[in-house]
C-alpha cells in the first residue's frame, strides 16, 4: 500500500509519510485491536481503560480507529463489572486531529447523504461516566473527542485547539458547540477563528478541564477517579450523568423538572434504599446496581 501524508490540524512540526488507516478487521472475541489498547483497571477491575494507539501518527483519528473505539465502548458498556471508563492516548498526543486524507476528496452530497462523522458521537451515548486523560496534543477531532467525555483531566503539557479554520473548514464533531458551552463565547470564538492552541493551565482556568497532573501520573489519577465513581451505584450514576448533561440542552425550568423526575426515580431503586439505610446505620453502602 502506498504511503500517504496525513495532515494533523494545528500540528506545526514535521509530518512524516504515514500508511493509510484502513477499516478494522472483524475481531473475534478476545482478539487484539489494531489502533487501540483496552484493559480493565482498578482494584476490582471496575474501570475500563481505552488507550488510542497510533503513536507514529500522533493518534490521528482515522475511521478504523473510531470504529474500534466504538466497539470497545460498547463492550465496556455491557460489562456489568465496569462502572466507569477512562479514555487516553500517549504522552505526546491524546489525538492530534483527524486523518484529513480520508476526507480530502469528499463532496457535500457524499457528506450529507452518508451522515459523515455521525458515528463519532457514540461516545456521547454511553451511559457510564467517561473520563478523558489528555496528555500532549488534543487538536481538532482530538479536542472534540475529549469534550465528548464527562470529565477531562489534563497532563501539565497538554494543548487544546480547534484549528480546522486553517484547513478551510470548521469543526464537524461538536467543536463549536461543546467548546462554547465549556469556555464561553469569546474564547471559543477566538480559538475557532484563529486555530490557536491553549495550554492545560489556560484550559483549566477557562473550565475546559477539571484537574491538571504531571504527565507520568495523569492516567493513574484518572483511573482512581473512575474507580471512585464505579464504587457507587451504576444506575444512579447514569441518572446523575443524564441530569447534568440535560443542563446544556434545556432551560433552567425544564432542567429542574427533569432533575426532579430523575430524583423521584431513584426511590424506585434498591440502591437508594441501601444508600440511605447505610448512612443511618453508619456503615458503608453495598450497592447492587438495582
Amino acid at each position: 500500500m502506498a504511503a500517504l501524508r496525513v495532515l494533523l490540524p494545528g500540528f506545526r512540526g514535521t509530518l512524516r509519510p504515514l500508511v493509510f488507516c484502513p477499516a478494522p478487521r472483524p475481531l473475534a472475541s478476545g482478539a487484539n485491536f489494531e489502533y487501540i489498547i483496552t484493559e480493565k483497571k482498578g482494584k476490582n477491575n471496575t474501570v475500563g481503560l481505552i488507550r488510542l494507539n497510533r503513536p507514529k501518527a500522533l493518534n490521528a483519528l482515522c475511521n478504523g480507529l473510531i470504529e474500534e473505539l466504538n466497539q470497545a465502548l460498547e463492550t465496556f458498556e455491557k460489562d456489568p463489572a465496569v462502572g466507569a471508563i477512562v479514555l487516553t492516548g500517549g504522552d505526546k498526543a491524546f489525538a492530534a486531529g483527524a486523518d484529513i486524507k480520508e476526507m480530502q476528496n469528499r463532496t457535500f452530497q457524499d457528506c450529507y447523504s452518508s451522515k459523515f462523522l455521525s458515528h463519532w458521537d457514540q461516545l456521547t451515548r454511553v451511559k457510564k461516566p467517561v473520563i478523558a486523560a489528555v496528555n500532549g496534543y488534543a487538536l481538532g477531532g482530538g479536542c472534540e473527542l475529549a469534550m465528548m467525555c464527562d470529565i477531562i483531566y489534563a497532563g501539565e503539557k497538554a494543548q487544546f485547539a480547534q484549528p480546522e479554520i486553517l484547513l478551510g473548514t470548521i469543526p464537524g464533531a461538536g467543536g463549536t458547540q461543546r467548546l462554547t458551552r465549556a469556555v464561553g463565547k469569546s474564547l471559543a470564538m477566538e480559538m475557532v477563528l484563529t486555530g490557536d492552541r491553549i495550554s492545560a493551565q489556560e484550559a483549566k482556568q477557562a473550565g475546559l478541564v477539571s484537574k491538571i497532573f504531571p504527565v507520568e501520573t495523569l492516567v493513574e489519577e484518572a483511573i482512581q477517579c473512575a474507580e471512585k465513581i464505579a464504587s457507587n451505584s451504576k444506575i444512579i450514576a447514569a441518572m446523575a450523568k443524564e441530569s447534568v448533561n440535560a443542563a446544556f440542552e434545556m432551560t433552567l425550568t425544564e432542567g429542574n423538572k427533569l432533575e426532579k423526575k430523575l430524583f423521584y426515580s431513584t426511590f424506585a431503586t434498591d440502591d437508594r434504599k441501601e444508600g440511605m439505610t447505610a448512612f443511618v446505620e453508619k456503615r458503608k453502602a453495598n450497592f447492587r446496581d438495582q
